[in-house]
Parts: structure tokens; sequence; C-alpha cells
């Protein structure tokens, strides 16, 4: 017989039902595959170690919120969503037209512009929609994230920011392409993926949140298409819906318009929200 931990004062309430459930699982594992108690032992020093090194949230934002979001999406109209991430932080600043992501003067990075429309499930324009977005550097690094290493940190704000749509629900922001980037790894969390043989690696992608006056906001990532992870995210976040395909512009004419003298890129993306 199995015997159930605290079964006769659990009552009859969802928090009960999945913490046993999830018990449960734990024990089906552990008479599957045999653990010994070197394994479980080992099993428990890692989740002391999680602790210890503060990276319980970095650990279950990589291997369990992309879960999460897929059933709190499950019956939500609307434009798909993705996981938020750890690095979110509050305060990005509003900017103003021509919209421009606060960055360095000599910002590493090819140039993109980032268009597209907020609208309603049935299609209907949503002026003054607040776009907030965030993402990388050209070295993988965001800004006002403590790191346990001894990398140089952007400026604060560093490619944070907010924005609104015009009356037709339009945007178009000015920023850099971010690159594929490894989580930390020099911690707990990368000794577990090196000791079962996966790569630590997230494809360039942006984050976004999306929100509007009598719609429920969206908070979503957007991939491009030819990055070397895009089939093989650490933290599978990655959905067909999100992926998007990057535009060169090199000729004299399309420089001149945007007063650059490198190529540049341009790509877009319409945002339905879901209605509260």
């Amino acid at each position: 017989m199995t015997a159930t931990v605290g079964q006769g004062t659990f009552r009859n309430n969802r928090a009960a039902t999945v913490v046993a459930d999830v018990m449960q699982r734990i024990r089906d594992v552990i008479l599957e595959h045999k653990l010994t108690y070197e394994e479980y032992s080992a099993a428990k020093q890692f989740a002391i170690d999680l602790g210890v090194a503060g990276e319980w949230p970095l650990f279950a934002d990589v291997f369990f919120e992309q879960t999460v979001e897929q059933v709190d999406s499950e019956s939500r109209e609307g434009s798909p969503g993705a996981i938020e991430g750890p690095y979110f932080i509050e305060g990005a600043p509003h900017l103003e037209l021509p919209y421009v992501m606060p960055m360095r003067d000599d910002e590493p990075g090819d140039v993109l512009y980032f268009s597209g429309r907020v609208t309603s499930p049935n299609g209907e324009p949503i002026a003054n929609a607040q776009v907030e977005l965030w993402h990388s550097d050209n070295l993988g690094t965001y800004s006002n994230i403590p790191y346990n290493d001894d990398r140089e940190l952007p400026p604060a704000f560093n490619l944070r920011g907010r924005f609104s749509t015009d009356e037709e629900g339009r945007y178009e922001v000015r920023t850099i392409i971010p690159v594929p980037y490894e989580i930390p790894t020099s911690g707990p969390t990368g000794a577990l993926l090196t000791t079962v043989g996966w790569h630590a690696f997230r494809p360039a992608h942006l984050h976004f949140i999306t929100s509007a006056p009598g719609h429920t906001p969206l908070t979503s990532q957007l991939y491009f298409d030819e990055d070397p992870y895009i089939d093989s995210d650490v933290a599978g976040a990655v959905k067909p819906g999100l992926i998007l395909k990057l535009d060169k512009h090199d000729s004299p004419e399309e420089l001149q318009s945007k007063n650059l003298d490198t190529p540049y890129f341009t790509t877009s993306y319409e945002f339905v929200l879901p209605r509260s």
C-alpha cells in the first residue's frame, strides 16, 4: 500500500488535491526509475543549492513557466501569449515620438524598426494602447539585472521602454536586434543542464506587455525565424505564432530615408488583445 502524507488532515480543496498529486507523481518517478539513496541525497542537495544561490525563480521560469502560461491561455482569445521571464522590471520610461528605445550612443547591433498594430479580436484598432518592450543587448545582457559574474552592465533602463499606439492602433519603434544568449550557468541550474546534457541557450527575442482599457493585458515574446535556437529553446517558450521574418534594407534610397549609412532590418506584428 502506498502511504499518503497527511491523508487524514487534507481538506477537500484545490491545494490539497494539487499537492497530493504532485507528491504522488514524485513517488511514481522514484519507483519507476528506482532512485537510490545517493541519487535522493543529490536531489535534496540540489534543491538546497538552488535556494542558497537564489536561483529558484530562474529554475521555475526556465522549466515550468511555459507550461503554466499554456494552461492560462487555453481559452483566451487574441494573440498567443508567452512567458514573462525573470528580467522584467517596473518603471521603464515612456518614450516620445518618434519612438527610439533607450540605448547607448554607440549601441552595438543591427538596427531594427519594429512596427505593427494593436487591435481587438474583431479587428478594431485600439488607439492609445500601451506597448512595453524590453530585450537584451548585443551581448545577451539585460539592463537593471544583477549578474553573478564580471560582465559590464548596460546603463539603467537600456533597451527598456513604453510607447503608445496612434489613432489607428499603429506603432513603430527603433531598436536593435537582440542575440541568442545563455541563461546563467555558473550556479546549480547550469550544473543541472550540464548533467543532463542540455544546452542553456534561449533564441533571440523581444519581450512585450501590451495593454489597453477594456482589454486583458497580453504578455508575449517574439522570435526570429532564422535563429539557430528557434527549435530548441531551453525554456520551451517558442510558439509558431510568435516567429517573425526579418527584412533587410540596404539600398541607397532606403538608407537615405532613415538617415543611416549601414543596412537596417524591419519586421512587424499585430497584437490582438483579449477583451476583459
